[in-house]
Parts: C-alpha cells; structure tokens; sequence
C-alpha cells in the first residue's frame, strides 16, 4: 500500500495526524492535578493558573473590540473589512447579532465592574460567565490552544481516512459522513466546544452539509468525561459514575440515530455553504480499493498538501480570532440572559410541569422537584445538579445527572457556541432539539435507573 508514495509524504500525514490524536484525543496522568486529562484541557489549566485573574480583563477587552469592529463595519464599511473575506466574514453580520455582540459587550462591561443590575453580574449570572475560573475564562485557554493545533486534525489527512473507514457505519446509522467519527471522539475525550468548533470549520470548508453541519453539532458534540465527572459528585452519587456515563452514552446513541430522521433536523437542507448538493457517489471507495487503502492514499495526498509551517500557524491564529471574537459576545449575551431568566424567575419551573405527569407515570420519586431541573438545562447544563442535589431520593439525583448531560443544548456554552458559530441552527431550533433529546433520553435513562436503584 505504501510503495505508491514516498516515506517523506507518508510522513506529513502521519505525524502531524498523530501528533493531533496526542492532543486532542489521549487521556495522560494530569500533573496539574489528580486524575488523567487531555494535553489540549491540560495546556488550558496552565494557562488559567497562571494568567487566570487576568482573563477576566481580556476577555471583556476582545468582547468590546468585536461589538465595536462590527458598528463600524455595518455603518462604514470600511474597505480594509469589507475587502477581506476573513475579516468581512467576521465583523459584517445581520443586524441581530449586531445588538447580541453590542449586549454581549455590556453585560461584560458590568460584570468586570460589578456596575448596574445586580442580577446581571451576580456570581449565578454574568459571573458564572466572566469570572476568574468562570466559562468565558475556561474558553479563552481552549481556543486559544484548540484553535491553534485544530488544523492537526483538519488539514493531514486524518479526516480523509476516517471518511473511507467509517462512511459505511455512519450514513446508514447518523446519516453523516465517516469523518463526522473525529468529531464526536474529540467532544467525548475532550470537551464539546472542541466538536462545535470542529463541525463549524468543517462545514465552512465544505465538508458538510447544512443538514449534516446540524446533526453533528446538535448531537455528536458530546459532554466530555471530565465534566461528566463534576455533575456526578455534584449530585452526590460519585460511586456511580460507570454506570451514569453508560447510560449517557447509550441515551446519546439513540438521541443521535432517531434526531436526525424527525424534524427540524431532518427539514435541513442537504446543500453544502455554498449552496451545491452533496452528489450522491461522492464517498463511494472505487472498485478494487479497499476502505483502508483508498483512505490512506487520500490521507496521504492531503497531507502532501500542507507542508508550510507558516500557513499552519496562520490558519491556526484565524481559527483562534474566529472564536475568540465570534463566539464570546454571544455567550456572554445569551448565556447572562438565560441564567437571569433561571435565577430570577419561575419561567423554567412552569416549563417543566408538564413532565410531572410524564415523571409520575415513569414512577419516579419526588416528580415535582425533579420536573424543576429539566428545562432548566437548557440555560445550563450545572444547574440542573445544583437543583436537584436536595432531593433525597438516589434513583432520582440519578436520573437528573444523567438528563442533564445528555440534552446536550444549554445556551451557557454548547448552545452559545452553536449560535455564534456559522452552523444552521436558531435559538428556536435548539430549543426544539433540547425538548426532542429529552423525550428520547428521558425513558431510557428511567428505565436503566430503576434497574439499578
């Protein structure tokens, strides 16, 4: 298989890919604390720890230079913006995310003073976000090393090969391209932006289609098990967590076959960006090729492709600038203003009444307190274990645990994220998505807990 190309191109595919398997991919021992991480998650806690009172500052700094780049490109359209697809494509935005990016800036200005409102700068609202350890802090060290080293894993080669090894696995299960594979493994050992911002520059390259862009973000964009872990000790059940994350993942693969044949996942267009349709044999391996030697030359021929070290940093720090700019105002704005709506009113509770009867007929303890922490999980995937971690009964703490990483959607990061990346999904979207994961989730999760409990 190998005797077609030479060891030099063979190796410009293979270390670079693995070197991003490395990265993003294999669990080590943590020396920044117990247990085992991933490189990318441990470069990022460095990061924290060392500069972290200050990501507060700069953060809020990028937030305003974003609300006031894209004012002036929608009012002046300056040449220097409008000239430059990258920067175009950044700051010359509808004029709903131009109030999301100007409200995104305030909040952030409050926050970091504690100025106006209380209840937007409280440390359950824009402090959980801007705060020192906060969200926005956690995600400005992750893009900044998982948007550097991101090309490993999108410009060798390794997404080639997935593509010929697993297409035949999962168009017939997910509907989604083989390569679609490196996604959902870098969420579940890595973290779910990390699949958010995999998926989105995907699918602005033209890998994936709208409908398929949408798929993998709403389901394959998975909580990683080091946070998984953190919802279990918080809900008090740390003992179980072998047979907490089984059942996520078993909920997630059935959210993830059944979601994209039902609407509106199934309604997306099946056009790439640019408006083309995906051609129907475009994944087919030619006869007399297997899986695995037509995907390793394809592999190969990918990587002879990018051999300049300057290029990879470039696309590095645009992916870098892409998500720090992008994607922070919209998380601070409708991450504050989904947690002041949690926090501050009864909005969620109403929401979640209707399930008390579902919970009831499902036979699960305490079914009003545990209707509180459904819907409330779209604000944030936490506070679900923060609410129901009162509750006395085992089965039920469990059941919350496991529902609340498995809706997936919460507007505090995943959701945010999905919402201020290209991908094709509305907040009502996302809603409709986190209400569907939890009617598919919730029986499967009910059942497997009362054979436990």
């Amino acid at each position: 298989m190998t005797t077609k190309f030479k060891l030099t191109h063979v190796m410009k595919f293979l270390l670079p890919s693995l070197l991003g398997i490395f990265l993003f991919m294999i669990p080590i021992p943590n020396p920044l604390g117990d247990g085992v991480s991933i490189p990318i998650a441990i470069l990022s806690t460095f990061l924290q720890d060392n500069i972290g009172s200050l990501i507060p500052a700069i953060m809020t700094i990028l937030i305003i230079v974003t609300a006031t780049a894209t004012l002036v490109a929608k009012l002046f359209k300056p040449t220097f913006i409008i000239q430059q697809p990258f920067l175009n494509n950044l700051f010359n935005v509808s004029i709903t995310w131009v109030f999301i990016r100007l409200f995104g800036a305030i909040f952030a200005v409050m926050t970091l003073y504690q100025i106006g409102p209380e209840l937007i700068w409280e440390p359950n609202t824009g402090g959980l976000l801007l705060a020192d350890g906060g969200l926005l802090s956690i995600l400005f060290s992750v893009f900044l090393f998982a948007g550097l080293f991101l090309p490993l894993l999108l410009n060798f080669g390794l997404l080639e090969l997935f593509s010929a090894l697993l297409t035949k696995l999962m168009r017939p299960l997910f509907k989604l391209p083989g390569r679609s594979s490196i996604d959902a493994l870098a969420s579940w050992l890595g973290d779910g932006t990390i699949g958010v911002l995999l998926t989105n520059k995907q699918y602005e390259d033209g890998y994936y289609t709208k409908k398929e862009a949408a798929i993998i973000g709403t389901t394959f964009s998975v909580v990683s098990i080091t946070f998984s872990l953190v919802v279990i000790t918080e809900i008090g059940l740390e003992s179980y967590f072998l047979p907490f994350y089984g059942t996520v993942a078993l909920s997630g693969i059935a959210a993830a076959i059944i979601l994209p044949r039902i609407p509106p996942l199934s309604r997306k267009p099946d056009t790439f960006i640019n408006g083309q349709v995906r051609e129907k044999n475009d994944e087919a391996i030619p006869t007399g090729q297997s899986p695995l030697s037509f995907g390793f030359s394809k592999a190969v021929e990918q990587g002879r492709k990018n051999s300049s070290v300057g290029i990879f940093f470039k696309d590095g720090m645009k992916n870098v600038l892409d998500m720090w700019l992008g994607v922070a105002p919209v998380v601070m704005a409708i991450g504050t203003i989904a947690l002041v709506i949690a926090e501050h009113t009864p909005i969620f509770s109403y929401l979640g009444y209707p399930f008390i009867p579902l919970l009831e007929l499902l036979q699960i303890p305490e079914a009003q307190a545990a209707s509180e922490t459904i819907v409330v999980g779209f604000a944030d995937m936490f506070l679900p274990a923060i609410i129901g971690s009162g509750i006395e009964s085992e089965l039920t703490r469990f059941v919350i645990a496991c529902l609340s990483v498995s809706q997936l959607i919460y507007l505090s990061e995943v959701g945010g994220l999905i919402l201020g990346s290209k991908l094709p999904l509305s907040l009502f979207n996302l809603f409709v998505i986190f209400l569907l994961r939890t009617l598919i989730t919730l029986p499967i999760i009910v059942a497997i807990a009362h054979l436990i409990f």
